[in-house]
This record gives structure tokens, sequence and C-alpha cells, in this order.
């Protein structure tokens, strides 16, 4: 589907933790749920918005994830960070070189476009190469940049995922947040105003990398968006039984969840 003129639309390609849901060899009653929302693939969103196809993060399932989700361009993306979960899907870019005919430009901080061009070297090796690779043109960003992505106005939001930097964004009156375990105070004063804001809640119990359900709910007390989501989920939260735990305004996102921002920009 098409965003409406000046809105945005959001799909959940993936709304689980690193290891993904089900979890290989596990038998506990999240991955062995019948609740198609408990089957949850590595973390990742497909935006559209001003006729643009971008994704943030490209995860290890992202063939299946824009399969599954119908994307059938891609025109740039955003990388929060670096972690296997989030960019080792980056190969899959290929087909849309081939229909699209020309570069994807991506955008992270320095130090994860570093990494990401020592993992796919051959993406960005000078040398020539007989085998199909990806056409990649590589953006970086400083903590305070504000983007500007094939027109579109995108806010870096810096939060600390333990001891490391991830970055979310916003655009607009919508924010995307994963992988934090402290949004410092001078992003959270970036983060007023919103339609839809998207937190991680990895579990209920205390993890050092990632924030709490209760944690998550504190965030959506003190910003005060018109809805929230949660992802990057573990198989420690079953969604039915986690959603009756949670205010009306705040939901936890799924494969699949598709959602309308209206004017977003």
């Amino acid at each position: 589907m098409e965003a409406e003129s000046g809105g945005l639309q959001v799909t959940v390609l993936g709304s689980g933790t690193s290891a993904g849901i089900p979890t290989i060899g596990c038998q506990c009653k999240v991955c062995t749920s019948g609740d198609p929302r408990d089957a949850r693939l590595r973390p990742s969103i497909a935006l559209r918005v001003s006729g643009r196809s971008i994704v943030i993060d490209t995860s290890p399932d992202f063939r299946m994830q824009v399969l599954r989700a119908g994307v059938k361009r891609l025109d740039a993306v955003l990388f929060t960070h670096a972690h296997a979960d989030h960019i080792m899907g980056l190969d899959d870019t290929r087909p849309f070189n081939f229909r699209q005919s020309g570069e994807i430009p991506i955008y992270g901080s320095e130090e994860t476009i570093a990494v990401i061009q020592r993992v796919f070297a051959y993406i960005f090796s000078d040398e020539e190469n007989e085998s199909w690779v990806p056409k990649i043109k590589a953006h970086t960003f400083g903590p305070e940049e504000e983007l500007d992505v094939l027109g579109i106005k995108v806010m870096p939001i810096r939060v600390w995922h333990g001891k490391g930097t991830v970055y979310g964004y916003r655009i607009g009156s919508f924010a995307y947040l994963t992988d934090h375990s402290e949004i410092p105070e001078e992003s959270l004063a970036k983060l007023e105003g919103l339609d839809t804001l998207f937190l991680d809640a990895l579990r209920h119990k205390p993890h050092p990398t990632h924030s709490t359900v209760q944690r998550s709910l504190q965030y959506v007390e003190r910003l005060k968006p018109k809805r929230a989501f949660f992802t990057h989920i573990s198989h420690d939260l079953l969604h039915a039984r986690t959603e009756e735990l949670l205010p009306p305004h705040v939901r936890l996102a799924y494969d699949g969840l598709t959602l309308e921002i209206g004017e977003a920009l």
C-alpha cells in the first residue's frame, strides 16, 4: 500500500531479538505458540514516505522480510548500529540494484559504516569483481546532524546500548528506537510531540544492554506519544498475555504490522 500524500507508512519487518523467535532448539511457550504474533524475525522496519521506500536495518532475515511485506523498491537504508542482527542481510539488496539500475545509499554513524565496510569489504572494494555484488553508496553522520535522505528530513537519535552507541531515527511525528538500555536527556528532548514511538522492550527481567517493558513504559509516560509500540522482543514475552498488562495506547509490535502516520513530514 502507499502512504497518503505527505504521510508515512510503517511496516514492521521483524520485531524479535537477535536470535529470532522461535529460537533454535527452544520449546518454551512463546517459541511453540500458535499465535503468529509470537513468531518474530530479527528487528527491522520498512517506511514508505513521499514516494520513497526506506528500510531501517537489514537483518539476517532481510530477504524473507521484504518478500513477505511486498517491498518492490528500496531507495535507502538507515542503520541503527552494526551488530549482526541489524546488518547481515545487506547482500540481499542486490536484486533491488538490478531492478532499479543504480546505487542504494546507506546511512549510519562513522563507527557503524566502518564495520559494515569491513564486514562487506567485497562490496566496497575498487577491484573488479566477476560476481554480482550490491551497489552501495555509504554516508556517515555526526551525533547532532540532521539528515537529508532523498529530500526527506531524518533526525538521528543517539541512545545507549549498554556501553555502546546506537542511533534511532525520527521522521516527522514518527520515531523508531531499538537496542537501547538508556535514552539520554538530550535525546529525550528530541522525542517530544510524537504521534507514534517505537521502543526496545526485550523482557520484564533487567538486561545490561536492553530496556525492559517497565522501563519503556516509563519513557512512554514521560514523552506522551499518541501511541507506542514495543519491539526487539525476546521469547520471555507472550504477545497476548503481555498486551493484557499494557495501557491501551501501548502495544507490542509484531511482524507484518502496518501503520499509517498521517501528516508525518
